[in-house]
């Protein structure tokens, strides 16, 4: 069975950091462009960020740009999000997700609909 599973959630203040993973479970992430979602309540889902499958490229929302960072360990079939000077409007669940893509670049490329494979989430609330 193949799946991706969140964790490192949980409820910070206002300036802390987190750290999210994304291990893959079945499967190896390799091949894989893997991309960092949120959903806040009574909001549409949007995208956060997106590593292609060698690290090459990376791309951020404009809303987390210089405060986020992606990075994967395919010798650990793991993908990280480092959210640091975290702000109340990043509280969301968060999802990571994977579509197969072998091209070293391919990052943005790869719309949100594209994406087969998604984890359950990891809940984030920043709050004082």
């Amino acid at each position: 069975q193949l799946q991706l599973v969140e964790s490192g959630g949980g409820l910070v203040q206002p300036g802390g950091s987190l750290r999210l993973s994304c291990e893959a479970h079945g499967f190896t992430l390799e091949n894989y462009v893997i991309g960092w979602f949120r959903q806040a309540p009574g909001k549409e889902r949007e995208g956060v960020s997106c590593i292609s499958s060698r690290g090459i490229t990376t791309k951020y929302a404009d809303s987390v740009k210089g405060r986020f960072a992606i990075s994967r360990d395919n010798a650990k079939n793991a993908v990280y999000l480092e959210m640091n000077n975290l702000k109340p409007d990043d509280t969301a669940l968060y999802y990571c997700a994977a579509e197969w893509n072998p091209s070293p670049a391919v990052c943005e490329e790869v719309s949100s609909d594209q994406y087969k494979l998604w984890g359950q989430g990891t809940p984030v609330a920043v709050s004082s």
